[in-house]
């Protein structure tokens, strides 16, 4: 949705630069506390407190910081105070995405999913780390994910760009040189 986008990039922007501009500030653990907070403002219970109007900015505040697992930092809980009283709690996930975009770019990095049709190995892994990244030409942040209908190989999924080496695709790409 691009009204959701407009509306996340100035705080993912205002997050980024206040994490950047503050000394001892780490964007990997800035990364983790807003994913949480993301993750918890996607949840369907928390979107129906979020309409409720007789819930106050603080009860809501309390909640959210009550749920999330780990302690959030000085700056996590100004921030969270700032989306409540602008009612933007339920844009968090889109700032989320739009933050650590900001915090790959300034890395160098891309964020990486690989599709797997059967679990991997820690050597398989960072054999298939170093071979992706000298392919995309970047630091990969890698997640792994199993993927059954795959057959067998991987398919990488980075930012727009995807390669597909799984016998899945290879048969579909057979078929229609077959049918075609």
């Amino acid at each position: 949705m691009a009204e959701l986008a407009t509306i996340a990039r100035p705080y993912a922007e205002a997050l980024y630069k206040a994490c950047t501009g503050k000394a001892g500030t780490d964007l990997n653990g800035a990364c983790a506390w807003v994913d949480e907070l993301a993750a918890i403002a996607a949840n369907p219970q928390l979107r129906q407190l979020l309409d409720n109007p007789k819930v106050t900015a603080e009860q809501l505040f309390d909640v959210i910081t009550g749920v999330a697992k780990t302690a959030l930092p000085e700056m996590a809980h100004n921030f969270l105070r700032t989306l409540l009283d602008n009612g933007r709690v339920q844009v968090l996930p889109e700032i989320a995405t739009q933050f650590r975009a900001l915090v790959n770019q300034g890395n160098g990095s891309s964020d990486a999913v690989v599709y797997s049709a059967f679990p991997l190995d820690a050597n398989a892994l960072a054999e298939l780390s170093a071979t992706l990244q000298k392919r995309f030409a970047r630091t990969l942040n890698l997640s792994v994910q199993t993927d059954e209908s795959l057959i067998g190989g991987v398919r990488v999924v980075v930012g727009d760009e995807v390669l597909d080496t799984s016998v899945k695709a290879r048969l579909e790409q057979m078929k229609a040189a077959l049918t075609a």
